[in-house]
């Protein structure tokens, strides 16, 4: 009896050993190029498991990040009976923490499966299936039932699966094409064959996959817009299956203590009072909290958590008639790096939250007050980062169009891109998606429609559109690119140097990128040789010291009338090694003490 038990006993165990293999021992980051620490602190059991969605916050969901199955077919193949192996989302299939480190390209799809439970408490409500983000047609199956598709590889979306449920284990699949720069839909600084400052493309899932359980009647989308000037706050809730005589009440606190707090009918928007508001700025980064909540019958049917922060942008003539950007109606000087938000081991995706908010933290150690996203858009988590630690943000909308840009267009020629109907119609649908998804976040206070005319086209209609969809932010038509009377801000790209060769006296004026001071560190490199700098140097001392030149160049230039400036860049990314620091994050290549003091000195030319 004995022996039976043993042997039942072992049968289990390797059993349950094979399994945990099979789920977790066959993930490993994939590659010889260098990593982040972070990436050894990586579990395929627990993979970004924060919550997903700062702005909008419910108790209850369920992260499907982990091991799923992976396949790459032929374009238009049927879906895969068997897998060739785990894939690790939300890691990109070219990425070394995906595990698989392929590249796909437009002639091949890519497939995923997994498949999860319904927790038993969320009986009677409708379940969200949840995507941060999937470069970039994707198309969803629950239970082998086709749900529906989506486009556009940078802003989150969600079906509603509950039609499709079925008793006990649901199974999930996603099919992801990406043609990358064969494609006319944007994709930033990806390419086929990357060098120089084209980067390794980025195909499939690359933002938390999630479950969430919501009423029949719930809250969509929460569109706040602050008043510095009339110490106000408004707030318009996006609302799925409301009747007219349901409710939305709106409650505001300061560290717990109620503020403000209203009810109105169901799609009007609330206007609360926010009396001595207190500021929010990267010097006080104050938030106020948030709920919002749908009564239905006199009785609530949901209710989600958010915040806000009071802060204005705008831009005033100053005693010397110089066009300023203000902040909270003072003269402030924006500050800061071209931040790609590109890592080594999981290309789009940072390793872990942590990782995330690094780049972020060592910004505002650098003395910087912004950072320019360039060409990118980040997860949820990484704009509560900036907007909790204080960082402006200068948001770019991602270029795209088919092949390499400079080759297809001579962008200092004055004259703009041609895109297709097609082009343009994704165009504008992705950029009001983008602009959709960030609406709400505080830290944004410019948007950027195009950069160095990378795909640029009807440019002024464009700004105007942007500049109408969102009045409460300045608008960068084209930083760097073929200039046009239109938005609020000339933007001008000087390399290495700072320099200012056209100004507007009706706009504000920037520098929207210079430096690119290169020192490429070895055990540190993506690439072991040819790597890229607009100047480069031997060793720390002399890049700091070259950092220093230009910005007392750039105090002189603060003075005749720039609003802001951008440094390139935050970290090396590939073949590009002009970062403050490492690829790998692992090395500050600049004295940050000597940066730092430098840095504040220019800001504080106009924020004394």
């Amino acid at each position: 009896m004995h022996r039976i038990k043993a042997f039942l006993f072992c049968v289990l165990l390797s059993y349950f050993v094979g399994s945990f293999n099979m789920t977790f021992g066959q993930w490993k980051p994939t590659g010889d190029k260098i990593k982040t620490k972070w990436a050894d602190q990586l579990d395929p059991a627990n993979v970004l498991n924060e919550y997903p969605r700062p702005l909008m916050v419910r108790e209850h969901w369920k992260n499907l990040n982990g091991l799923w199955d992976y396949a790459i077919t032929n374009k238009g193949a049927m879906a895969p009976i068997n897998f060739s192996g785990k894939i690790l989302v939300p890691f990109a299939v070219e990425s070394s923490l995906s595990g698989v480190m392929e590249e796909v390209g437009g002639s091949k799809e890519l497939w995923y499966q997994t498949s999860f439970e319904i927790p038993m408490d969320w009986k009677d409500q409708n379940i969200l299936l949840h995507f941060g983000a999937v470069d970039w047609k994707a198309d969803v199956w629950i239970n082998d039932v086709q749900i529906g598709s989506h486009t556009g590889g940078y802003a989150p979306f969600n079906f509603d699966i509950t039609p499709f449920l079925t008793t006990g284990i649901q199974l999930v699949k996603v099919k992801v094409w990406d043609p990358t720069n064969d494609g006319p839909q944007p994709r930033g600084k990806q390419v086929n064959d990357p060098e120089g400052i084209w980067y390794t493309p980025v195909t499939g899932i690359w933002q938390t996959v999630w479950l969430e359980p919501v009423p029949k009647k719930h809250i969509r989308n929460i569109i706040t817009v602050p008043n510095v000037d009339t110490g106000t706050i408004s707030i318009t809730p996006d609302l799925e299956g409301a009747s007219y005589g349901d409710i939305v009440e709106v409650s505001i606190f300061d560290e717990g203590a109620l503020v403000s707090k209203a009810r109105t009918r169901a799609g009007l928007e609330v206007v609360l009072p926010v009396k001595n508001a207190k500021l929010w700025s990267p010097e006080t980064p104050y938030l106020y909290d948030m709920e919002v909540s749908i009564m239905s019958n006199s009785k609530e049917v949901d209710r989600v958590a958010s915040y806000f922060g009071m802060r204005k942008i705008s831009m005033k003539k100053d005693a010397f008639g110089i066009v300023r950007m203000q902040l909270n109606n003072r003269d402030y000087f924006q500050y800061g790096p071209l931040d790609q938000g590109w890592w080594p081991d999981g290309l789009y995706t940072a390793p872990t939250d942590e990782a995330l908010k690094y780049d972020i933290v060592k910004t505002k150690e650098l003395g910087f007050n912004m950072i320019r996203k360039h060409v990118k858009v980040e997860p949820a988590r990484w704009y509560a980062h900036c907007d909790r630690l204080g960082i402006l943000v200068w948001q770019d909308m991602p270029n795209g169009d088919k092949g390499p840009q400079w080759q297809n267009h001579d962008y200092f020629s004055g004259t703009e891109f041609t895109r297709s109907v097609e082009s343009e119609a994704i165009y504008r649908s992705e950029w009001k998606e983008i602009m959709d998804y960030l609406y709400s976040v505080p830290s944004i206070v410019v948007w950027v429609p195009f950069n160095e005319a990378w795909g640029q086209f009807k440019t002024e209609e464009i700004a105007q559109w942007t500049k109408s969809y969102d009045p409460s932010r300045l608008v960068n038509a084209a930083s760097g690119g073929n200039f046009y009377r239109t938005g609020d801000i000339v933007d001008l790209h000087n390399y290495p140097g700072p320099a200012m060769y056209l100004y507007d006296a009706q706009r504000v004026n920037v520098l929207g990128e210079y430096g690119g001071i290169g020192l490429a560190v070895e055990n540190h490199l993506w690439k072991p040789d040819n790597n890229w700098g607009y100047i480069k140097f031997k060793n720390s001392k002399e890049t700091t010291n070259q950092y220093i030149e230009y910005a007392e160049e750039l105090k002189k230039l603060v003075k005749a009338g720039f609003s802001g400036a951008i440094y390139t860049q935050t970290t090396d990314v590939e073949g590009e090694v002009n970062g403050f620091m490492t690829y790998d994050r692992k090395l500050d290549k600049m004295n940050i003490k000597e940066v730092r003091k430098t840095n504040q000195e220019v800001i504080d030319i106009i924020n004394k």
